[in-house]
C-alpha cells in the first residue's frame, strides 16, 4: 500500500506547536501523534526537523507529511529548496511546501525546487500548500504530486472562518493528482463535507491538536456570555 492509499478517504491530524507553547517539545508531539493515532487518524503532518526526526523515530510506520516554517509572513512554509531538502531528510513520505505563485526565498520557481528535490530524493512525495485555484493549476504543472487546500483565505485580507469547500471541489473537478483539505476544519460535520466535495484525505489540526487555542475560544465565549447578561 502505498501511502496515498493509506490516507485515501481518512483523517490526518497536524500535530505542530509554536515556539514558546506548553507543548514545544518533540515528546510531547509524539504523545499527541500517539493519541490521534489511537483514534483512528491514518497519517500525521507535522513541522520542524526536530519534531519529524522524533515522529519518524517512534512512528516508522506512519505516514508523514513534513514541513518547515521559516519567518510566519510571504512565503514561509518550505520555503527553498535547502528546507525541502532537509525535511525530505528526516524519513517523511510527503514534503509539504508552499505551493502558491509568489517569489521564493532563494529565488527558484516551484519547478526548479520540486526537479531539484527530486534529484536527491527520487521516493520523496510532494505536496504544494495552494491558496486558490491558479496555484493549483500551476503546482500540477510544476511537478507535484499531489494538493493541499492549506493556505486558502492566508495570503492576503482576513480570514475567512469556515472552510474552503468551493476550492476543495474546484480543484478536484480540475486536478490530475489527489487534492488534500486543510485549513480551518474545525467539525466533523465540516470534516465530513471535505470528503464530500472529493477530497483524497483531510488535515485537521488546532480543533484537534492546540488545546490552548480551543480553550481561548471557549473562554472568550464565556466573557462575551458574562457581558450580554
Amino acid at each position: 500500500m502505498t501511502v496515498l492509499d493509506a490516507i485515501r478517504g481518512r483523517l490526518v491530524v497536524s500535530c505542530q506547536a509554536d515556539p514558546g507553547e506548553p507543548l514545544d517539545d518533540p515528546a510531547h508531539m509524539v504523545a499527541l501523534a500517539r493519541s490521534a493515532l489511537h483514534g483512528g487518524a491514518a497519517g500525521i503532518r507535522a513541522q520542524g526537523l526536530r519534531d519529524l526526526r522524533a515522529l519518524r523515530a517512534a512512528l516508522p510506520d506512519t505516514p508523514l507529511i513534513g514541513l518547515v516554517k521559516d519567518g510566519a509572513e510571504g512565503v514561509y512554509i518550505t520555503p527553498t529548496l535547502a528546507h525541502a531538502e532537509a525535511v525530505a531528510a528526516t524519513g517523511v513520505q510527503i514534503v509539504a511546501l508552499d505551493g502558491t505563485r509568489r517569489p521564493r526565498p532563494d529565488g527558484l520557481t516551484l519547478a526548479e525546487t520540486v526537479a531539484g528535490l527530486r534529484r536527491r530524493h527520487p521516493r520523496v512525495l510532494v505536496m504544494a500548500d495552494v491558496a486558490d485555484a491558479a496555484d493549483g493549476h500551476a503546482a500540477v504543472a510544476a511537478g507535484v504530486d499531489l494538493v493541499g487546500t492549506t493556505l486558502s483565505g492566508y495570503t492576503g485580507g482576513a480570514v475567512p472562518h469556515d472552510p474552503d469547500l468551493e476550492l476543495i471541489g474546484t480543484l478536484v473537478a480540475t486536478l490530475p493528482v489527489p487534492v488534500v483539505a486543510e485549513g480551518r476544519i474545525n467539525t466533523p460535520d465540516e470534516a465530513a463535507a471535505a470528503l464530500h466535495h472529493g477530497a483524497h484525505a483531510v488535515v485537521v489540526g488546532t480543533a484537534i491538536t492546540r488545546p490552548a487555542v480551543v480553550t481561548a475560544r471557549f473562554a472568550a465565549a464565556l466573557v462575551t456570555s458574562r457581558e450580554m447578561s
